[in-house]
């Protein structure tokens, strides 16, 4: 089994492979994490990992939408996540390239990560200025008939974006803007999609591509559905969350 130990940032929701993670980093904690990433040349690959927080803990308050940075006192890198650290984060991350860190005037940075690879979360050390945990990282298996399976799930994706146009949401409509590689596809309408972060994190777990879009195409339809009964749409941006399309 190969392993990797990677600077830790936690969120309150979901990073997928080839989705674009923008972060405005106000806390030290994770200054300090971004202050080591840049020692990385810009032609290699500034990596760290995303990986969601369980309910009832700590939010990292650092991305879009998240609470203010005054929220959660500084209180050393472990603060909020309790003895073993490892219990407040799902098992399941995504590693991410920090394409662009640029740092400001005020000591904060602006951060522009892409996901890249998922990574199962072994152990995290909560000793340094940061966390840091050790991961393996998780080959993306296609499974059985991931190309029809892709196939179903884009069409039932365009019935869900019909049904979301009373709404403000991603510009995903029209076809030629669609992927049409089976993985691709997972990622990209697992994250577009108005789940909650327990149900992001059990496409991001799927054993394989398959059975990710198995999942997808029940989700797809049960929400078309729900949508479908609804007297009008919420007027506030429905798909807005800290990633954005890649």
């Amino acid at each position: 089994m190969t392993t990797v130990r990677l600077p830790l940032f936690p969120l309150n929701s979901v990073l997928f492979p080839g989705l674009v993670l923008p972060l405005n980093v106000f806390e030290e904690r994770y200054r300090a994490m971004m202050r080591e990433l840049m020692k990385t040349p810009e032609e290699e690959p500034r990596r760290f990992a995303v990986v969601a927080i369980r309910d009832g803990h700590e939010v990292a308050t650092s991305a879009s939408g998240l609470p203010d940075q005054t929220a959660v006192p500084e209180r050393g890198p472990a603060a909020g996540f309790g003895e073993d650290p490892i219990k407040s984060f799902h098992g399941t991350g995504c590693v991410a390239d920090a394409a662009t860190v640029r740092e400001r005037a005020d000591g904060t940075f602006e951060v522009l990560a892409t996901g890249t690879t998922r990574a199962r979360l072994l152990s995290v050390d909560a000793s340094g200025p940061f966390l840091t945990a050790e991961l393996e990282e998780l080959p993306e298996e296609p499974g059985d008939e991931a190309g029809a399976l892709a196939e179903g799930v884009l069409r039932a994706f365009r019935q869900y974006q019909k049904r979301l146009a009373g709404a403000r949401e991603r510009s995903l409509s029209t076809g030629a803007d669609l992927p049409d590689e089976p993985s691709v596809v997972s990622y990209l309408v697992a994250a577009a999609m108005m789940l909650d972060t327990p149900t992001k994190q059990r496409l991001l777990q799927a054993p394989d591509t398959a059975s990710r879009l198995r999942d997808e195409l029940k989700l797809l339809r049960s929400e078309t559905a729900i949508i479908r009964s609804l007297p009008s749409l919420p007027s506030s941006d429905l798909t807005r969350g800290p990633t954005s399309l890649n």
